[in-house]
């Protein structure tokens, strides 16, 4: 386990209220979403201490989502995972996928399922909240 710093723990605070604030103050839910604090998801490809600043941060601005617990839990692991996905990255161009392919899939799958259930309409919904989101 990797102890942070002062500095490091600052940065990881400023930047979860940062996004919660970004997240909370522009409409960002719904099934088309223009997450703009969801581009902090890349800052970990700069600074490993961002990881948990992102996931702070979405973990509050989910508390308020319409979706509900699910888009607190599975919201939340996505960011998580993409921040934690991008810290890995070696190169500055692929930074930005992990947060768009976790995002597509596993927010595109948490809506579609708010939306339609297990139904056939699953797969549509989840094909269109996997694009939009």
């Amino acid at each position: 386990m990797r102890k942070f710093d002062t500095k490091q723990l600052t940065l990881a605070a400023v930047i979860a209220a940062a996004y919660a604030a970004l997240t909370l103050c522009l409409p960002a839910y719904g099934a088309i979403q223009v997450r703009l604090s969801e581009a902090f998801t890349v800052l970990p490809f700069l600074f490993p201490a961002a990881v948990p600043g992102v996931a702070v941060g979405c973990l509050v601005a989910n508390l308020l989502s319409p979706y509900g617990l699910i888009d607190v839990v599975c919201g939340t692991a996505a960011t998580l995972l993409a921040a934690l996905w991008t810290s890995r990255i070696r190169h500055r161009a692929l930074a930005p996928l992990p947060p768009v392919l976790c995002n597509a899939v596993i927010v595109g799958a948490e809506i579609a399922w708010a939306e339609t259930g297990i139904t056939p309409a699953f797969w549509t919904a989840f094909g269109f909240n996997a694009v939009t989101v």
